[in-house]
């Protein structure tokens, strides 16, 4: 395939994931999370400042058009409650680099029209949400489909891991709100892209330092842990002078992260991470901060991690196609592929994320569709599926089969939104009609007869004369020569 068709294939992606996020993007904020956000984007653009006190989505206007659906009588009274009280003045409670684009966009749109949130907040939710979630829903579907191309997959495959991974996950219903898990999504999935590159200049390295380091500030709960483990993968895979213009390119963001939180909260660590900060008249934070040991014991720190994982909000059944990369994993593994390293990060950014969230919360991520946490973990299960889907042709009948009730289960979750306060209508009948046909697949394939050998016996009174072992080749699926 010429190159000119190999990026046609990725710019299709670009589109679908631009047209797929337009088809979610909500007019309104849907609940606290995105309400703290876009007050914080709405007063930094307006007010200049980081003080959200006079923000509509802080105190909605008793009359005239909300920022919040009419259906939700708790958000039109009492607006956001992700908030920090610092020296008398509300501030919101999430990391300011997940905030920047949506002041960016803001800056652009309230410069051409003149338009204000409390004249048009149906317009400016919209417009925000699109240019920010939306984006970088886009984004996620076009670098994973990168990512399958530079781990071999033909161009089929390449489209149905991306769709997998985004329509056939919670991912798609996080594209119509504000939040900084599909930001960090986005950025993770074209990190594991350019990690995936078998030849990486100078300027690329650059491009994989700026993005661990935005990826560190926009998530502070799985930022930091990719950062760690793409600086690790980088000492392993880098020489010496790209680890540092690796370092060099990612230190910016993190002085830009901690730099504004400091100057806003006088604290290195994460603001809300401070008790002072969140202990204010009604805070439901008070008891139940995230960030510190939260169990009464290890027995229920180990049924809560689990509960992450394979409960009612459990992140694998939400998005079925995960399934087969935890099983595939130490498949792949054990055959130690070319990219072993890049599996060994991924997996251990995984690994890391969901341990850091178990022992330091309680609550499941709150009110949203399975948790919320984990929707970047998304980009990781791409480049297993990639290398098992290559690696093992067989399994393609496996993944399909996840992947079509995965997007059963992502439809009806866009159609909801992320931020619903119940399980996904026939939740546990569709997780288990994929468990069902998954394992109808491997029935299947276990009965199915072994073929015949793709080469000559090398014992034995049939081996031709002159036959030698090093002569002999077996031409893969690529049409390579092992």
């Amino acid at each position: 395939m010429t190159r000119r068709a190999e990026r046609a294939w990725e710019w299709a992606a670009l589109a679908v994931g631009l047209l797929g996020a337009a088809a979610v993007t909500r007019g309104h904020a849907g609940g606290w999370n995105d309400g703290s956000r876009l007050a914080a984007a709405e007063c930094l653009v307006e007010r200049r400042t980081w003080v959200i006190d006079d923000s509509v989505f802080l105190r909605p206007p008793a009359d005239g058009p909300s920022p919040y659906p009419a259906d939700n009588p708790f958000l039109q009274r009492f607006g956001t409650l992700d908030r920090l009280r610092i020296g008398g003045h509300w501030y919101t409670d999430k990391p300011p680099l997940s905030v920047l684009p949506l002041a960016a966009a803001y800056g652009v749109l309230h410069a051409a029209t003149g338009d204000t949130v409390r004249g048009r907040p149906e317009r400016f939710c919209r417009t925000l949400t699109f240019a920010t979630s939306g984006a970088a829903f886009a984004v996620a579907v076009w670098s994973l489909c990168r990512l399958g191309r530079r781990l071999g997959l033909a161009p089929p495959w390449r489209l149905a891991l991306a769709a997998s991974l985004t329509f056939g996950g919670v991912a798609w219903s996080y594209a119509g709100y504000a939040n900084s898990h599909i930001l960090l999504l986005a950025t993770a999935a074209a990190l594991f892209a350019e990690m995936a590159r078998p030849r990486r200049t100078a300027v690329r390295v650059l491009l994989l330092g700026c993005l661990a380091g935005v990826s560190y500030g926009l998530d502070l709960g799985a930022g930091p842990p990719l950062l760690a483990v793409t600086g690790l993968w980088a000492l392993c895979r880098l020489p010496r002078r790209g680890v540092l213009l690796f370092a060099l390119a990612a230190l910016p963001w993190l002085a830009l992260h901690h730099g504004i939180t400091y100057m806003l909260a006088g604290t290195w660590k994460p603001a809300n991470a401070v008790p002072e900060y969140l202990a204010w008249p009604g805070s439901p934070f008070v008891h139940g901060m995230t960030g510190r040991w939260n169990h009464s014991g290890v027995g229920a720190f180990l049924l809560y991690a689990l509960d992450l994982l394979f409960g009612k909000k459990g992140y694998l059944p939400h998005n079925p196609p995960l399934l087969l990369a935890v099983v595939g994993l130490p498949v792949l593994l054990r055959r130690r592929p070319r990219e072993a390293p890049e599996l060994l990060a991924a997996a251990a950014w995984a690994a890391a994320t969901w341990l850091l969230y178990a022992v330091s919360s309680n609550n499941l991520s709150g009110i949203c569709c399975s948790v919320r946490w984990f929707v970047p973990l998304a980009a990781p299960g791409g480049v297993v599926l990639a290398v098992l889907l290559r690696e093992r042709p067989a399994w393609r009948a496996d993944f399909a089969a996840l992947a079509a009730w995965g997007s059963v289960l992502a439809a009806l979750a866009a159609w909801h939104g992320c931020w619903m306060d119940h399980l996904i209508p026939g939740y546990w009948v569709f997780v288990g009609l994929a468990l069902l046909s998954w394992g109808l697949v491997v029935l299947r394939r276990a009965r199915r007869p072994a073929p015949m050998p793709a080469t000559l016996p090398l014992r034995g009174p049939h081996r031709p004369a002159g036959y030698h072992p090093s002569a002999t080749s077996t031409t893969t699926e690529y049409g390579a020569t092992a």
